[in-house]
Protein backbone atom coordinates (compact mmCIF):
# COMPACT_ATOMS: atom_id res chain seq x y z
CA UNK A 1 0.00 0.00 0.00
CA UNK A 2 1.65 3.03 -1.07
CA UNK A 3 1.42 6.17 1.13
CA UNK A 4 -1.16 8.10 -1.67
CA UNK A 5 -3.17 4.78 -0.77
CA UNK A 6 -4.05 5.87 2.78
CA UNK A 7 -7.68 7.68 2.67
CA UNK A 8 -8.57 10.71 5.04
CA UNK A 9 -9.74 8.56 7.77
CA UNK A 10 -6.82 6.18 7.61
CA UNK A 11 -4.73 9.90 7.93
CA UNK A 12 -7.06 11.32 10.97
CA UNK A 13 -6.49 7.53 12.80
CA UNK A 14 -2.88 8.15 12.10
CA UNK A 15 -2.86 11.43 13.51
CA UNK A 16 -4.41 10.12 16.34
CA UNK A 17 -2.47 7.53 17.24
CA UNK A 18 0.77 9.67 16.82
CA UNK A 19 -0.72 12.15 19.71
CA UNK A 20 -2.07 9.64 22.24
CA UNK A 21 -1.01 5.67 21.31
CA UNK A 22 -2.38 4.59 24.47
CA UNK A 23 -6.21 5.45 23.00
CA UNK A 24 -9.01 2.83 23.68
CA UNK A 25 -10.28 1.32 19.83
CA UNK A 26 -13.50 2.65 21.20
CA UNK A 27 -12.38 6.68 21.84
CA UNK A 28 -10.36 6.27 18.60
CA UNK A 29 -13.73 4.99 16.96
CA UNK A 30 -15.67 7.94 18.82
CA UNK A 31 -12.97 10.68 17.42
CA UNK A 32 -12.80 9.62 13.65
CA UNK A 33 -16.40 9.08 13.65
CA UNK A 34 -17.09 5.46 12.88
CA UNK A 35 -18.00 2.10 14.31
CA UNK A 36 -15.38 0.21 16.38
CA UNK A 37 -15.35 -2.60 14.40
CA UNK A 38 -14.60 -0.62 10.97
CA UNK A 39 -11.81 0.88 12.83
CA UNK A 40 -10.58 -2.51 13.94
CA UNK A 41 -9.80 -3.72 10.32
CA UNK A 42 -8.31 -0.51 9.67
CA UNK A 43 -5.99 -0.89 12.19
CA UNK A 44 -4.82 -4.11 11.07
CA UNK A 45 -4.38 -3.21 7.47
CA UNK A 46 -2.54 -0.52 8.96
CA UNK A 47 -0.44 -2.53 10.84
CA UNK A 48 0.10 -5.63 8.31
CA UNK A 49 1.05 -2.87 5.56
CA UNK A 50 4.19 -1.03 7.79
CA UNK A 51 2.25 1.87 8.45
CA UNK A 52 1.95 1.34 12.17
CA UNK A 53 5.49 0.10 13.33
CA UNK A 54 4.22 -0.48 17.15
CA UNK A 55 3.77 1.53 20.25
CA UNK A 56 5.65 2.19 23.49
CA UNK A 57 5.77 4.45 26.12
CA UNK A 58 7.86 7.42 26.38
CA UNK A 59 9.82 7.61 29.56
CA UNK A 60 11.31 10.86 30.79
CA UNK A 61 15.24 10.11 30.57
CA UNK A 62 16.27 12.84 33.29
CA UNK A 63 14.23 11.14 36.16
CA UNK A 64 15.82 7.84 35.05
CA UNK A 65 19.74 9.29 35.02
CA UNK A 66 20.22 9.96 31.46
CA UNK A 67 20.09 13.68 31.37
CA UNK A 68 22.69 14.62 29.11
CA UNK A 69 21.79 13.40 25.14
CA UNK A 70 24.97 13.69 23.28
CA UNK A 71 25.08 13.32 19.40
CA UNK A 72 28.47 11.99 17.62
CA UNK A 73 29.84 12.17 14.09
CA UNK A 74 31.75 9.49 13.55
CA UNK A 75 34.68 9.04 10.64
CA UNK A 76 35.69 6.17 9.50
CA UNK A 77 39.11 5.51 8.43
CA UNK A 78 37.89 3.46 5.14
CA UNK A 79 34.72 3.45 3.50
CA UNK A 80 34.11 -0.09 2.21
CA UNK A 81 31.18 -2.71 2.14
CA UNK A 82 32.98 -4.61 4.97
CA UNK A 83 33.68 -1.45 7.51
CA UNK A 84 30.29 -0.57 7.01
CA UNK A 85 28.86 -3.89 8.20
CA UNK A 86 31.05 -4.58 10.78
CA UNK A 87 30.42 -1.00 11.86
CA UNK A 88 26.62 -1.47 11.84
CA UNK A 89 26.72 -4.77 13.44
CA UNK A 90 28.59 -3.48 16.25
CA UNK A 91 26.91 0.12 16.98
CA UNK A 92 23.36 -1.96 16.66
CA UNK A 93 25.07 -4.64 20.12
CA UNK A 94 25.91 -1.64 21.63
CA UNK A 95 22.65 -0.33 24.01
CA UNK A 96 23.85 2.66 24.69
CA UNK A 97 23.57 3.61 21.21
CA UNK A 98 19.85 5.14 21.27
CA UNK A 99 20.07 6.25 17.21
CA UNK A 100 22.58 5.63 14.56
CA UNK A 101 22.52 7.15 11.13
CA UNK A 102 24.72 6.47 7.78
CA UNK A 103 24.98 9.89 6.58
CA UNK A 104 25.87 11.86 3.44
CA UNK A 105 28.36 14.88 3.57
CA UNK A 106 31.70 15.35 5.90
CA UNK A 107 31.27 12.18 8.00
CA UNK A 108 29.68 8.75 8.26
CA UNK A 109 27.79 7.92 10.60
CA UNK A 110 25.70 10.50 13.10
CA UNK A 111 24.85 8.92 16.21
CA UNK A 112 22.56 9.47 19.20
CA UNK A 113 23.39 8.88 22.91
CA UNK A 114 21.93 9.43 26.52
CA UNK A 115 23.92 9.18 29.70
CA UNK A 116 24.14 10.39 32.79
CA UNK A 117 27.29 13.01 32.53
CA UNK A 118 30.22 14.28 31.05
CA UNK A 119 32.38 12.21 33.04
CA UNK A 120 30.16 9.00 31.74
CA UNK A 121 30.05 10.14 28.07
CA UNK A 122 33.99 10.34 28.70
CA UNK A 123 33.85 6.51 29.26
CA UNK A 124 31.62 5.53 26.84
CA UNK A 125 33.56 7.43 23.96
CA UNK A 126 37.02 5.67 24.88
CA UNK A 127 34.99 2.59 25.90
CA UNK A 128 32.43 2.16 22.82
CA UNK A 129 32.87 4.74 20.50
CA UNK A 130 36.34 4.71 19.66
CA UNK A 131 36.40 0.95 19.89
CA UNK A 132 34.10 0.45 17.24
CA UNK A 133 35.27 -1.27 13.72
CA UNK A 134 37.28 1.81 11.36
CA UNK A 135 36.68 4.53 13.43
CA UNK A 136 39.39 7.38 13.06
CA UNK A 137 37.59 10.43 14.36
CA UNK A 138 34.84 11.97 16.08
CA UNK A 139 33.20 15.10 16.97
CA UNK A 140 30.80 15.40 19.94
CA UNK A 141 27.62 17.42 20.59
CA UNK A 142 26.32 17.98 24.15
CA UNK A 143 23.25 19.28 23.61
CA UNK A 144 22.04 21.98 25.80
CA UNK A 145 18.72 22.37 25.28
CA UNK A 146 15.58 20.47 23.40
CA UNK A 147 13.98 23.12 21.87
CA UNK A 148 11.84 20.05 20.46
CA UNK A 149 12.28 16.03 20.93
CA UNK A 150 8.40 14.62 19.70
CA UNK A 151 7.49 16.01 16.61
CA UNK A 152 4.67 13.74 14.67
CA UNK A 153 4.95 13.08 11.26
CA UNK A 154 2.97 15.85 9.33
CA UNK A 155 -0.02 13.57 8.19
Amino acid sequence: MATMDLDAIDRRILKALQEDGRISNTDLASRIGMPATSLGDRLKRLRRNGYILGFSAKLNPQQLGFGLLVFIEVLLDKTTPDIFDRFAQAVRNAPEVLECHMVGGGFDYLIKTRIADMATYRQFLGEVILTLPGVKETRTYAVMEEVKNDGPLPI
